[in-house]
Formats: C-alpha cells, structure tokens, sequence
C-alpha cells in the first residue's frame, strides 16, 4: 500500500479570502473555488495541495500557547531563501508578525484569519 499526503487543510470563516492570501505568497494554482472549499498546488504538481474549508466559528489559536486557550493543532512551514524580504512580502500581502519569535533563522507569522505559520531559511 502507498500512503501520500494529498493536501494540508486550513479551516476558515471565508476559504476564497485565505486561498487569495496563500495563492499569491506561495505563486499556487487555484485549481477548484467554491465559496466553501479552495484548493491550491504548486504549478507542475498535482499533489500534495493546500486547501481551505469553511469553518464559520474557526477560532484563531494563542502564540505562544496558554493553559487553557485554544491550542495550535498545526501550522505550515515554508522555506525562503531570503527570511527578512520574504517577511515583508508576507506582512504586506496581510500576514502578521508575531512578537514572540523563538529562533533567529525562523519567523512566526499569522496569515489574515489567523493561522501560525513559519518562513525558515534552509538548514533551520
């Protein structure tokens, strides 16, 4: 039997809105829009894709986590060649930064309906 990851699913109040964000940081192709379901691939590969799904009542989680606050279940790590031009990219498409940052090679960021998620350069 072979096992593939086929895609990462992200759960937000407006999946077109945070498919538009992530389509236009990573240079993905849209390939299926519904107001309740995006999916996106990188240009040249099927799979594994980043798809969004209506989720009315998501609530963003606490960074760093907290004793009884919503807890990160899981984030996106993408590499960069260049952390502090690719920050700025990320920050002026709608991303923001985060205070807490624990390592100097990796930056925290929230994308527009509040996801973690880590731009690292190679090696970290």
């Amino acid at each position: 039997m072979t096992t593939m990851l086929g895609s990462f699913v992200l759960g937000t109040p407006d999946p077109p809105a945070l498919a538009d964000f992530y389509r236009a940081l990573l240079g993905w192709k849209e390939v299926e829009r519904t107001p309740e379901w995006v999916r996106l691939r990188a240009p040249g590969h099927e799979r594994p894709g980043l798809s969004f799904q209506l989720e009315a009542d998501h609530m963003p989680p606490v960074w760093p986590q907290k004793p009884g606050a919503q807890q990160m279940q899981a984030h996106v790590d993408l590499q960069v060649d260049d952390l502090v031009a690719e920050t700025e990219r990320a920050c002026a498409l709608g991303a923001t930064r985060e205070e807490h940052q624990p390592q100097e090679c990796v930056r925290v960021l929230r994308d527009p309906h509040g996801h973690p998620f880590c731009l690292f350069l190679p090696g970290a």
